[in-house]
């Protein structure tokens, strides 16, 4: 598996409109808001490096909005969590 931390700078007025649009892309596993420099961070979960090229260059980078992307690959993690339990509203 590899993951890639992509970050983007979108017009303004169409930060939401930009980050669903890259949600609903196949090996975007999230896609966050935040304060700073960027305007989005996605996160990108696939097999092996030339579909993080396919995910990010060849679909990712054509979403109408984006301004410009930066994308790091991850080589080794440190921390394993579950988000799904981390979100979780409760109950077993």
């Amino acid at each position: 598996m590899v993951t890639a931390i992509v970050f983007i700078n979108a017009e303004v007025a169409r930060i939401g409109e930009v980050a669903e649009a890259v949600a609903a892309l196949p090996g975007v596993s999230e896609v966050y808001s935040v304060t700073g420099a960027l305007d989005l961070v996605a996160i990108v979960r696939v097999a092996d490096h030339e579909q993080v090229a396919g995910v990010v260059a060849d679909r990712l980078n054509k979403v109408p909005g984006i301004l410009r992307t930066e994308t790091h690959i991850a080589f080794r993690a440190y921390s394993a969590h579950d988000l799904e339990a981390a979100f979780s509203l409760g109950g077993d």
